[in-house]
C-alpha cells in the first residue's frame, strides 16, 4: 500500500475498531443496568458514537480527496449510491427482507473495501433520516452496514460478469444478511435480562464460552428466522439485478478512475 493510501485506510480501520469497542463495551461493565428496556440500550453513549463515526467518515473522505484517491465525481457517486440505497429500504418484502444492502455490497465489490464501508454507513444514515429511524441504534446500524460493504470489498475478484462471480456475490449476500443480524443484536442484548428465560441472556460475570452459548440460543430463537429472509433477499436481488448494476458501476470506475481500496 502506497503512503498516500495509508492515512484514509488507517482512519477507517480506526472507525472499525471504535465500532468493535462500542459493541463489546457492555460486556466489560460489572454493574451494567439490565432493566429490560431495549430502547434504553446505549442511550448514554450512542450520540457520542454517532458523532465520532460521522467525524471519522468525513475525515476519511477528506483524506481521500487530498491524496487524489477520490474526486468530486467519485464523491458524487458515493452520495448517489447512498441516496438510492436509502430509497431501496422502502421496497416491501416478507419478514426481515431488506434491499438496503444491495448497493453497498456491489459498491464494495466494485470499488474496494474503503468505498464499500463509506457506502454502507452513509446509506444507513440517509435511510434513518428518510424513515424516521433515528435512535440509539443508529450508529450501530451504520457500523454494521459499513462492515457489510467493507467485507464485500475483500471478496476475491473473479472473471467479470461471469456466472461464478454472480453466485459468489449472492452467497456472500446471504451470509452477510445473517451476520448483520447477529452483530446488530449485540447493541441491545447485554442490556436485557429476563429471569424466566435466563439461559438466553447474559449476566455480568458470565464466562466467554457460556456467553457464546447463551447468545447462540438467543439468536436461534429470536433472530435467525428473520435474518434468513434478509439473507435470501440479498441473494435474490444480487442474482436478478447484480450483473447489470455491477457493469454500470465498473463503467463508472473506468471513467472516473476509482482508486479507493
Amino acid at each position: 500500500m502506497s503512503s498516500t493510501r495509508i492515512v484514509p485506510a488507517f482512519i477507517l480501520v480506526l472507525a472499525s475498531l471504535l465500532g468493535l469497542a462500542a459493541f463489546l463495551s457492555p460486556f466489560w461493565q460489572r454493574n451494567l443496568e439490565q432493566n429490560g428496556a431495549i430502547a434504553a440500550a446505549h442511550s448514554g453513549d450512542s450520540l457520542l458514537m454517532l458523532v465520532l463515526l460521522s467525524a471519522l467518515a468525513l475525515a476519511a473522505v477528506i483524506a481521500n480527496l487530498q491524496t487524489g484517491q477520490m474526486s468530486s465525481k467519485t464523491l458524487a457517486v458515493l452520495g448517489a449510491l447512498a441516496a438510492v440505497g436509502a430509497m431501496l429500504r422502502f421496497i416491501p418484502g416478507p419478514f426481515g427482507f431488506s434491499a438496503i444492502f444491495f448497493l453497498p455490497i456491489l459498491a464494495g465489490y466494485a470499488f474496494g473495501a474503503q468505498f464499500g464501508f463509506l457506502t454502507g454507513l452513509t446509506t444507513l444514515l440517509a435511510s434513518a433520516f428518510l424513515t424516521g429511524g433515528v435512535g440509539p441504534w443508529l450508529p450501530y446500524q451504520m457500523f454494521a452496514s459499513g462492515w457489510v460493504g467493507a467485507v464485500a470489498g475483500l471478496l476475491p475478484h473473479l472473471r467479470p460478469n461471469s456466472r461464478v462471480e454472480l453466485l459468489m456475490l449472492a452467497a456472500a449476500g446471504f451470509v452477510m444478511g445473517l451476520l448483520y443480524g447477529a452483530v446488530m443484536n449485540l447493541w441491545f442484548w447485554p442490556f436485557v435480562f429476563r429471569p424466566e428465560m435466563s439461559a438466553q441472556y447474559w449476566q455480568p460475570g458470565t464466562g466467554i464460552l457460556e456467553t457464546l452459548q447463551r447468545y447462540a440460543l438467543f439468536y436461534v430463537v429470536t433472530s435467525f428466522f428473520w435474518d434468513v429472509w434478509r439473507g435470501l433477499g440479498n441473494a435474490v436481488l444480487l442474482l436478478l439485478f447484480g450483473a447489470p448494476v455491477l457493469r454500470l458501476l465498473r463503467r463508472y470506475e473506468q471513467r472516473f478512475r476509482f482508486v479507493v481500496g
